[in-house]
């Protein structure tokens, strides 16, 4: 083993032992985010040993105590580092968890594919017990860990969880999951695909202003599952006269004038997972180019609602949400209490995910003073100050401040397709007729 890698090893367990060892705004500061990073993982993955250690790798270089990290921290508090220790520390904050694919054993490591950008790595374990208990792993297999580079070639920064060889669809639940647990990391390595993640949500936000005129919009549920159609038909043709598309035609005729013949056009719909009736129908239907497109569908308990408001925002994203009329009213009323079902309403607007910080801060800029009067009496905290404590109220019920990567959000060509290989795996392989009551999309696991 180089020497270089054993010194990281060392290194490495030197930096956890001064974050677990340490007191103080450290201490609290490691608390705060193992709880809230565990509280997006299932019940079975917050027991998981594993799991544990992954978040508190994960701690030391994403984790914030002031305006520094724990390595950060590390780095100035140890005088007796050498030159070559500080430059691995810095190699380290690089770090990141990915998704990865084994694609090749080596005598001394492995190469991983990171399938959320499909960008390839030399790992070394950094002990020969690691490396031991990995032999077990095979080419293809699925693991979820943290890496950081040492020097032309990177190292495990944290236990690693396995997965397993996957199909497609338990593939792809995978990288939801992964999503769901991990989005910090979502593309940890590839900050050019994040950016256009980005401008996708920003861009998707001028999409909805140009089609419904607003940035809110209060609609009855089921006018709105009217709506979202039509909507989705609108970014379609928009997109496809982005692209200089002629959505007259159909896609036989399109791809006659690319110069395609009969053939291609077979494997084309086979990789889409189509058997030949399928496909000839597609391939001469004038409609097929809109209807390649993804069909939104909201919620049946949306659908039922009274009333959806829905809030637009160029990076939360957009909000559907069917208490909202209600909660305003509760704030515009001259005695918030005597409305039937306050507490239930303000406690569901503290605690549900959904209700997020870029909610609240809409409402403490509408309706100040109401919202301010209410939380008072509601947290029975008569200094509460809706300016200076908002903030922090939000936080301690688990509500981020900045924004993550909305759902909307595009993802890179490799997904989309994993995604509908997947997806057409799940529907040939379902039979005609089921007693099973089927599910949308992908469902965690």
């Amino acid at each position: 083993m180089d020497s270089i890698l054993e010194r990281a090893s060392e290194l490495k367990q030197a930096l956890t032992d001064f974050v677990l060892d340490a007191e103080g705004d450290l201490a609290t500061a490691l608390e705060t985010y193992s709880a809230d990073q565990l509280a997006r993982a299932s019940q079975s993955q917050q027991k998981d040993r594993k799991q544990q250690d992954l978040v508190v790798d994960t701690f030391l270089t994403a984790g914030q105590v002031g305006n520094k990290t724990p390595l950060e921290l590390f780095d100035e508090g140890e005088s007796g580092l050498s030159e070559g220790d500080r430059q691995l520390l810095s190699n380290w904050t690089r770090n990141f968890t990915g998704l990865f694919a084994i694609q090749q054993i080596l005598p001394d490591g492995f190469e991983l594919m990171n399938w959320l950008t499909t960008k390839t790595y030399i790992v070394k374990p950094n002990s020969s017990a690691t490396l031991e208990d990995m032999a077990r792993l095979k080419i293809g297999e699925i693991v979820v860990t943290r890496i950081a580079p040492v020097e032309d070639y990177w190292t495990f920064f944290s236990p690693y969880l396995q997965l397993g060889n996957l199909g497609k669809p338990k593939l792809a639940v995978a990288i939801g999951n992964f999503k769901q647990n991990h989005k910090s990391d979502l593309y940890g390595d590839a900050p050019e695909l994040l950016e256009e993640a980005w401008k996708s949500v920003d861009r998707y936000h001028q999409d909805f202003l140009d089609f419904f005129g607003s940035d809110e919009v209060t609609l009855p549920g089921y006018q709105l599952s009217k709506k979202i159609p039509e909507f989705q038909e609108f970014l379609t043709q928009r997109r496809l006269d982005e692209a200089g598309i002629d959505s007259s035609k159909s896609l036989s005729e399109m791809a006659q004038e690319a110069g395609m013949g009969d053939e291609e056009l077979g494997d084309v719909a086979e990789s889409m997972g189509l058997d030949a009736q399928t496909a000839a129908k597609l391939l001469n239907n004038k409609n097929a180019v809109k209807m390649a497109a993804p069909q939104v569908d909201i919620p049946a308990d949306l659908k039922k609602a009274e009333q959806v408001t829905v809030l637009a925002h160029p990076r939360w994203g957009q909000m559907f949400l069917t208490t909202h009329t209600q909660f305003i009213n509760l704030l515009e009323s001259d005695d918030w209490q005597s409305v039937k079902g306050a507490d239930k309403l303000i406690r569901s607007y503290l605690e549900q995910s959904t209700i997020n910080a870029f909610v609240w801060h809409r409402l403490a800029e509408t309706y100040p003073a109401q919202l301010q009067k209410v939380l008072r009496e509601f947290l029975q905290r008569p200094d509460f100050d809706v300016k200076a404590d908002l903030d922090s109220l939000l936080q301690s019920n688990q509500k981020p401040l900045e924004p993550e990567l909305p759902e909307i959000a595009s993802v890179p060509i490799h997904l989309h397709d994993l995604f509908q290989e997947a997806l057409a795996e799940v529907t040939k392989s379902q039979k005609p007729k089921s007693d099973k009551k089927g599910t949308k999309g992908f469902q965690r696991a």
